[in-house]
């Protein structure tokens, strides 16, 4: 390296998470972590790493087994003017705790008439794909974004992850922050490459409810977000080879949905897949789909392709697993059937 070249600093997608949460609770005394091994252990996909260090016990708290009371907790600090991070360590198990986050995080605000402000962060690990079975494998960030009350983030790389969860924590109203596994970044786990990238080391933020071109392209677009987006960016470079240009949508956000983002680059390549690890029915592929056909479905040169996983229980079995998942082959044999 020469002296007038800049070094890169590069992490994954864990440690931007971890570095943001460091930053705001440097910044404000009132931004708190809680949750099950966020303190020593780091957090068991790497989302709190080195915070208990530098913050302690007081401010990067482990909680019992008990999601419906630890999620509580975080309700009522958030209530009182702190501001909360808290890990539910699967998405998953959302269903032990799902009133309290449904029918008290989302809807305080509403029902207090505005008086009454919840800002609070709930993040959990979303993603199939290493045999976790049916309780830990699941995204559900489809079953968020259809209760109202709450912002949903989803971030795909480690840039992006550490902006929104900044944004996250700043936000005066609640946040679900969804993270796949696979693109953590985590060395003990099958990881795309794309779960490392250039991050800067200082606070910066990203807009919740503004998707990102991820890559520009002519002839088909795919609309996602998450791992997905890896996976779509991995699918493009090969088929530029072919002759065929993808332009990729990371949608980034759920909940607000930047619907403009998409209806633009629809109107240019005339050619929509949506490709989604939740579940096809009555999920995020169906409101996109709906979004182009409600606003002009001439658009579109050919019918909408939806790739999603089918509604059934995610296998444990690794080959059952993968013959359900949202796959590079399978983006890859969607975007040729647009084409052909």
């Amino acid at each position: 390296m020469t002296a007038t070249e800049t070094p890169t600093r590069r992490i994954t997608t864990a440690k931007a998470m971890a570095e943001a949460i460091g930053l705001e609770m440097r910044a404000d005394p009132d931004v708190f972590v809680m949750g099950e091994d966020v303190g020593a252990y780091g957090g068991i996909f790497g989302s709190t790493t080195d915070l208990f260090a530098e913050f302690g016990a007081d401010r990067v708290i482990d909680t019992p087994i008990s999601e419906t009371g630890f999620i509580g907790a975080g309700i009522g600090a958030a209530v009182e003017g702190l501001r909360p991070v808290v890990e539910l360590m699967f998405v998953d198990f959302y269903g032990v705790c799902m009133d309290q986050i449904s029918n008290h995080m989302a809807k305080i605000h509403y029902e207090s008439g505005g008086a009454v402000k919840v800002p609070m962060v709930l993040m959990a690990a979303t993603g199939a794909g290493y045999s976790d079975a049916a309780q830990h494998s699941q995204c559900l960030w489809g079953t968020f974004a259809h209760l109202p009350g709450m912002k949903v983030v989803v971030p795909s790389n480690p840039y992006d992850a550490k902006g929104l969860m900044a944004s996250a924590i700043r936000d005066d109203n609640p946040v679900i922050f969804l993270f796949h596994k696979g693109a953590q970044g985590l060395v003990w786990m099958e990881k795309n490459p794309r779960s490392i990238a250039h991050v800067p080391e200082e606070a910066f933020t990203v807009p919740i409810g503004e998707a990102a071109i991820a890559r520009e392209g002519s002839d088909v677009t795919i609309v996602t977000l998450s791992l997905s987006v890896q996976h779509s960016l991995d699918v493009a470079e090969e088929l530029e080879g072919e002759g065929i240009s993808v332009e990729i949508v990371d949608l980034r956000s759920l909940v607000p949905l930047d619907r403009q983002t998409v209806l633009d680059s629809v109107a240019k390549t005339g050619k929509l897949l949506v490709v989604d690890e939740d579940y096809k029915s009555f999920g995020l592929t169906g409101e996109i789909a709906a979004i182009v056909a409600e606003t002009d479905p001439t658009m579109l040169k050919k019918p909408v392709k939806r790739l999603a996983v089918p509604d059934v229980p995610i296998p444990y079995a690794r080959s059952l697993e993968y013959g359900i998942l949202p796959t590079r082959e399978r983006i890859a044999a969607a975007v040729k059937d647009l084409m052909a």
